[in-house]
C-alpha cells in the first residue's frame, strides 16, 4: 500500500476502494496509518479521543469493510485480541509469547511441501515467529 502518512492520503485511499469519506473512517484508517498493531480498544479509544464518541461496534464494522476492501489486515493473537494493521507488502509477523506485542517481519514464506499437499493450489503460507520481546526478556528472571 502506498504511503499514508498524511490525511490528504488517507482520504484518497478511502475514494480508491470506493468507500465514502466519513469523521469517523477517516479517524480509524489515520490511527492505523500512524503505525503499529492495535486492537479494536485501542484503535477506538485513540479515535474516541479526536472525534468525541465512538462505539466500539462501529470501528468492528468499519474494519470488517477495511479488510474487505483490501485497507487493513488482521492478525490473531491466541488469548488475545487481534490486532489490525494497514496493509503493505508481504511480510510475516513475530508474536511475543509474553505480552502479546506483534511485530512485522521482512522475511519470505516457506514453500508449500509439494509431496505433503499434492492436489492443492497453495496461495500463500504465513509464518510466525513467537518468543519473548525484548521488554519481557528484560523483564524475566533469568535462566
Amino acid at each position: 500500500m502506498e504511503d499514508l502518512t498524511g490525511r490528504e492520503a488517507v482520504i484518497q485511499r478511502l475514494r480508491d476502494v470506493g468507500l465514502r469519506v466519513t469523521g469517523p473512517r477517516l479517524e480509524v484508517l489515520t490511527v492505523l496509518a500512524a503505525g503499529g498493531h492495535l486492537d479494536v480498544e485501542a484503535i477506538t479509544a485513540t479515535a474516541r479521543e479526536r472525534l468525541g464518541t465512538l462505539t466500539s461496534q462501529a470501528v468492528y464494522e468499519m474494519l470488517r469493510h477495511f479488510q474487505e476492501t483490501g485497507l487493513v489486515s488482521k492478525f490473531d493473537r491466541p488469548g488475545l485480541p487481534a490486532v489490525f494493521e494497514v496493509s503493505g507488502p508481504a511480510h510475516q509477523h513475530a508474536l511475543c509469547t509474553g505480552c502479546g506485542r506483534v511485530e512485522n517481519v521482512t522475511a519470505a514464506a516457506p514453500e508449500p511441501p509439494r509431496r505433503a499437499l499434492p492436489q492443492w493450489r497453495v496461495d500463500d503460507a504465513e509464518v510466525v515467529f513467537k518468543g519473548l520481546c525484548p521488554d519481557c526478556r528484560a523483564s524475566a528472571p533469568a535462566v
